[in-house]
């Protein structure tokens, strides 16, 4: 949802919530800059870190409010959770649990631990192509690499760029559940393009981003109108987390046009026809004001369909906002206008037996701040959607 407000201000220049938006971020970073604050170590897994790890980067990327001076900044936040991926991905490699690759979760104890997948060594992938674009410094692009490898010797990738959900551990990584998920094939074409942009144009990277943007024809079937779709939507069966998915496609398809622009005429259309149809659904009670802006989950409905949430809401907003991709710089780095601070070493000399183990009650000040941030994000939606029907 932050990262959902970062490119809102940065697609629309509405610096309305940035303060909101900056403060609610660094409530996350925890005591010691990983990410990891105390009322979300109890269960947060490797993917939830890097989905900040992603806000943050986007925050350096697109040269966002930045924190105080005596904190590190956006780029060293991201440092530190790209540094415990490492530590954490030389674990497996050094038990040799697979071959290497990152689990779905840090703690035994909570279920999912035996599972990797895409979501987690993706996104270590993405991260560090993130970095490497940003720092130039190949270090991370040998780790972006040699994440992508794992994965791609791995059942997570086959070799014509369909990707994957996960893989068991228990099985010796040799199976792979084949969900097709919007999400993962934004992460593995986000870190693909960039990527691609940092090596100059490989032609490498080019073929397997094409390969995964060939995929991506599965989530705009003919039969729905060519509109994006979730798996799980048709028969309302997604989680609260699944009704964001469309988000992350819709903003690294957007990232690609920019970095990768071969890719920007087979991606555009599709967004822009997805946008169109998302805003109409954009017509729901909301329980919040008396206002209409809920939007619904099934875009190629046309109308509303009793299917709203903060999930719905962020990836309407998302794919409405990405349309504006092309009137925007791509993103920043050190050597184009990037100010956020490095701290390259942040997060390396940690442990994750120092976290906590139990949860303290969430205070009444992270609630009010948590829903303040999901009505912003219910009402700004609908601000950009009308003029993508009228």
């Amino acid at each position: 949802m932050f990262g959902q407000m970062i490119d809102y201000w940065y697609y629309t220049n509405d610096s309305t919530y940035n303060n909101l938006v900056r403060d609610g971020i660094l409530h996350q970073v925890g005591d010691t800059y990983n990410l990891m604050p105390a009322n979300q170590s109890k269960d947060e897994g490797n993917d939830d870190q890097l989905f900040w790890a992603f806000t943050v980067m986007s925050a350096a990327e697109l040269n966002f409010t930045n924190p105080p001076d005596d904190t590190p900044g956006w780029l060293g936040f991201a440092q530190s959770v790209f540094n415990q991926l490492v530590a954490r991905y030389e674990i497996e490699t050094n038990q040799d649990i697979c071959g290497g690759g990152l689990r779905w979760q840090i703690y035994t104890y909570i279920p999912g631990y035996n599972y990797k997948n895409t979501a987690a060594n993706g996104g270590m992938f993405q991260l560090g192509a993130r970095l490497a674009k940003y720092t130039n410094n190949q270090t991370y692009a040998d780790w972006a690499e040699k994440a992508y490898d794992w994965m791609a010797q791995s059942p997570l990738l086959t070799k014509d760029g369909q990707v994957n959900d996960g893989t068991d551990v228990l099985g010796k990584c040799k199976e792979a559940d084949q969900t097709q998920w919007t999400y993962n094939y934004g992460i593995m074409i986000g870190g693909a393009a960039y990527m691609y942009n940092y090596t100059n144009g490989s032609q490498v990277w080019a073929d397997r981003l094409q390969g995964f943007l060939n995929h991506t024809s599965y989530f705009f079937p003919e039969d729905k109108g060519s509109v994006m779709v979730e798996v799980c939507e048709e028969k309302q069966l997604c989680n609260i987390d699944q009704w964001s998915f469309k988000a992350y496609l819709s903003r690294w398809l957007a990232v690609s046009a920019q970095l990768a622009p071969f890719t920007h005429d087979q991606i555009m259309p599709r967004l822009q026809h997805s946008a169109t149809a998302a805003a109409k659904t954009c017509t729901g009670a909301s329980d919040k004001s008396s206002e209409s802006y809920m939007c619904g989950s099934r875009w190629y409905q046309d109308s509303f369909d009793n299917s709203g949430g903060v999930g719905q809401q962020m990836s309407a907003l998302s794919v409405i906002a990405a349309n504006l991709v092309d009137q925007v710089a791509p993103p920043y780095s050190a050597d184009t206008g990037g100010s956020s601070k490095s701290d390259p070493g942040l997060g390396s000399g940690g442990s994750d037996d120092n976290l906590p183990v139990q949860a303290p009650p969430v205070t009444t000040g992270a609630k009010a701040g948590a829903g303040i941030l999901t009505a912003i994000v219910l009402i700004t939606t609908v601000g950009g959607a009308w003029w993508m029907i009228d």
